[in-house]
């Protein structure tokens, strides 16, 4: 598996007009993981979970605060509403 490469200051703000956070995203909606707004830590983490560019994920619960209930495939895993603002999404 390839990891996400970090980006610059400029790259996220570039990121962010190709799509919007993951913690915008109303339940019942599908979208795709375009960019992640993060350190290589957290790149590390999503990657062990399987959330890489282009991986569909489908929102199954997020109440506009605390963490988010989301869909990989057939499974399912709560990610923190801090996480999902850094993720962007399409």
């Amino acid at each position: 598996m390839k990891d996400i490469p970090m980006q610059t200051a400029e790259e996220s703000n570039r990121a962010h007009t190709k799509g919007t956070s993951l913690a915008s995203i109303r339940p019942g909606q599908r979208v795709r993981l375009v960019d992640v707004d993060a350190g290589r830590s957290m790149q590390g983490r999503l990657l062990a979970m399987g959330l890489i560019r282009g991986t569909e994920i489908r929102i199954i619960t997020n109440e506009g605060y605390g963490p988010l209930l989301i869909g990989l495939g057939r499974s399912r895993m709560t990610i923190g509403r801090g996480m999902a603002e850094k993720i962007i999404v399409r």
